[in-house]
């Protein structure tokens, strides 16, 4: 067996999807592989390229790291991740279920050679993904049987969602080249100034101020709890910078690989923005989560 597949080494980073994470740590403990998590910076939540490039090893055959994150929106520098990991002749996955739909995804010019996508994050139904697979590479299916899906995986195809994700691709890359990113991100930067206005002082942005998803807003504020000011406007849909088990709520794991204290990630509010999202609803947005925050 040669050095590189003599108990392989896998690398990815502390604040990827727990998708990810949850496999690196299932092949850590049933197969013996060496896993390397990588540190992001605190600002911005980014894996630094001479991070990576010191993280290789001759034994290195996978680097996995996603292009967007779920929860700040940070966007990976990619095409340099991918460039390192490839020059050593490793493989490099991107996870690109949080970008897909929301920025140019490009597998030539990033040089990827597995990418993952995700339909209920691009308006398609829940339960059907896609994966790109590089010319050449070969894959061992995860479930053996039949040989639809080319041999990598057994079951019948569903074709009415595999039909939905291809319409969903296809109205993703039309709105991505009418400018919708732009009038979504106009939007998130509106619902950001209504609120540090209001708060001056009290609203600070967790992650990357440029060089994030459109979409995405992720803001911790001052003396609040993230569940609380929630719960004080039920009419808001949004996610909190905690994770809630049996009523005790845990810092992100994000957040604190980002380290940020205790405090601020469980204040932090990820509030998302959508194809149809309008200025009257920043408007309401805002109002409701002023509000709360009044009352608290």
């Amino acid at each position: 067996m040669s050095a590189r597949t003599d108990r392989p080494h896998v690398i990815t980073q502390v604040t990827e999807h727990p998708a990810i994470l949850e496999t690196c740590r299932s092949l850590e403990r049933h197969h013996g592989t060496e896993v390397t998590y990588l540190p992001v910076g605190g600002d911005d939540g980014l894996v630094d390229p001479a991070a990576l490039a010191a993280a290789l090893t001759e034994r290195t055959v996978l680097v996995s790291l996603m292009a967007a994150n779920n929860e700040t929106g940070a966007l990976q520098p990619i095409f340099e991740l991918a460039r390192i990991t490839r020059a050593h002749g490793a493989l490099f996955h991107c996870d690109a279920a949080q970008a897909a739909g929301k920025i140019p995804l490009g597998v030539q010019e990033w040089g990827v050679d597995l990418l993952t996508v995700v339909g209920h994050k691009m308006y398609a139904p829940k339960g059907i993904a896609a994966l790109y697979v590089r010319q050449g590479v070969a894959l061992e299916p995860l479930v053996h049987g039949g040989g639809q899906e080319r041999g990598l995986r057994a079951g019948t195809e569903n074709v009415a969602f595999a039909i939905a994700l291809g319409t969903a691709a296809e109205l993703a890359a039309t709105e991505l080249a009418d400018g919708t990113p732009g009038r979504i991100a106009g939007l998130r930067d509106s619902l950001h100034r209504r609120l540090a206005d209001a708060l001056p002082g009290r609203v600070h942005l967790n992650g990357p101020d440029t060089g994030r998803l459109p979409n995405t807003l992720n803001v911790s504020i001052d003396g609040t709890l993230g569940h609380e000011l929630l719960a004080a406007a039920p009419g808001l849909a949004a996610s909190t910078g905690s994770a809630c088990h049996s009523g005790t709520h845990t810092p992100s794991p994000v957040l604190t690989a980002m380290g940020l204290d205790a405090d601020r990630a469980l204040g932090a509010l990820r509030l998302s923005l959508g194809r149809r999202s309008t200025p009257e609803d920043i408007e309401t947005a805002a109002t409701a989560l002023l509000k709360a925050a009044a009352a608290l």
